[in-house]
């Protein structure tokens, strides 16, 4: 794996669990401003929107640098809408980029050995 491709992997691991946090924040604003008088929505759609729309754009960027297939990006994608679901992306990634690196380790020693 390139620098790259591991730097978009990086991006896309990073955003996600702030992602699903601000999800279920506003979930539960939205429930408090129907049930209280509390209305936090605007800002946390507002900061919502901002960490769905960088998810998306770093999800486009792995998709292509990474050539997943459309099963896999869709998996990802699901992942931004589902509720709990940018914390499953992350942990995905984390065990993906662990593994890359085991590889690029792998083939380093071999060429040092022949």
């Amino acid at each position: 794996m390139d620098i790259k491709t591991a730097s978009s992997l990086h991006r896309l691991r990073l955003v996600s669990a702030p992602e699903a946090v601000s999800f279920l924040l506003l979930l539960v604003c939205s429930v408090l401003k129907r049930t209280t008088e509390f209305n936090a929505v605007p800002v946390m759609g507002a900061i919502h929107g901002l960490l769905f729309v960088l998810y998306v754009l770093f999800w486009l960027d792995a998709w292509n640098r990474t050539k997943w297939s459309f099963g896999t990006a869709a998996v990802y994608f699901l992942c931004s809408v589902v509720p709990l679901g940018g914390f499953y992306a992350e942990r995905k990634l984390k065990r993906e980029a662990e593994d890359a690196v085991v590889a690029s380790r792998a083939r380093t020693e071999s060429a040092v050995e022949a």
